[in-house]
């Protein structure tokens, strides 16, 4: 029986193995919480667990440079739409996302994988390359916050830090810049009448892309440490069955109706669309379940300059977890 560390966060697709409804075969876990980008530090700066979630892009382009200590398990345990991400100055006579074109927008981390899907997604459906726009990094809330690890683009994209004492949410707060891209509203978003989204009507703008491409943008996957797999081969089709049975688990309590496990009285109806929608496995594991999505991360991340070439899903992710099972 191994003993190893578990770094995750608390969601219902998690929460069968954090309270031990659900147990990885052969392994006993000792499991770290906390917000994903502490998280995402710990392990990418200093490898510090045996497994973790990791940030999808990072993942990408630290394999790509042979730089990571983490083979990926196709566990995404953070899919995301990110139409409702892009926030802007009213004021400033954006009201297309065609009128970014020339900004300067905020971004956390250029290399955050949030931000390379709404980039890529500018790209393909406006016209806005990454090179039209001045980008400035920095922590969104918190002052002095540094890359994840470095990174490099194409000479044609202009990024600038901002000052050490900074935050991106009081540069769009005071307007010394147009707009932000970031997975959670900046603090001014609600209280400044000049700050707003890019697309207030989000949940339709972003169903319509969903229609049209058929993608439901993972953002975070799983890494379990490399010299572990190689030690122990059986264990990342261990790691991915349980993850999944978690995930299986979640999706049947969104379907209780005699008492809600969501606070939500219509989440069995907003399930039902979902469904309706996307299909029945509209929150996907697996590299060929997913791989419209994980081909289309890279083609956006090689765009940027992030990556150099396209990195063959078998370095990605444990060649092992790409087989057929009926877990």
């Amino acid at each position: 029986m191994l003993e190893l560390s578990l770094a995750c966060q608390n969601t219902d697709r998690t929460r069968a193995l954090l309270d031990n409804r659900v147990s990885i075969e052969g392994v006993k876990i000792h499991f770290v919480t906390g917000p994903a980008e502490e998280l995402f530090q710990r392990a990418f700066r200093h490898a510090e667990f045996d497994i973790s979630e990791l940030s999808l892009g990072t993942h990408l382009m630290t394999t790509a440079r042979a730089a990571t200590h983490y083979i990926g398990v196709p566990v995404f345990l953070s899919r995301s739409f990110r139409h409702s991400a892009i926030y802007v100055r009213s004021d400033r006579g954006i009201d297309s996302p065609e009128a970014l074109k020339g900004r300067r927008i905020g971004v956390p981390d250029f290399q955050q994988t949030a931000g390379i899907w709404v980039r890529g997604m500018l790209a393909d459906e406006y016209g806005i390359d990454s090179c039209d726009v001045r980008w400035v990094v920095g922590g969104l809330e918190q002052a002095g916050r540094a890359a994840r690890v470095p990174y490099a683009v194409r000479p044609d994209i202009e990024i600038e830090p901002i000052a050490p004492g900074e935050t991106l949410a009081r540069l769009l707060d005071v307007g010394e810049i147009d707009a932000v891209i970031a997975p959670k509203p900046p603090s001014c978003f609600g209280r400044n009448e000049h700050v707003r989204r890019l697309f207030p009507a989000f949940r339709e703008a972003e169903q319509a892309w969903f229609r049209k491409t058929g993608m439901f943008p993972p953002m975070h996957t799983l890494g379990i440490r490399r010299s572990l797999v190689e030690r122990h081969p059986w264990l990342p089709v261990n790691v991915f069955a349980a993850f999944k049975k978690a995930r299986d688990i979640a999706l049947t309590e969104l379907q209780v109706t005699d008492t809600l496990r969501i606070m939500h009285p219509w989440i069995t109806d907003e399930f039902n669309q979902v469904r309706a929608l996307m299909g029945d496995d509209y929150w996907r594991y697996g590299v060929n379940e997913s791989r419209g999505e994980l081909d289309t991360l890279q083609r956006y991340a090689q765009n940027d300059g992030l990556i150099e070439r396209v990195v063959p899903m078998n370095e990605l992710f444990a060649q092992s977890t790409s087989d057929a099972f009926n877990f």
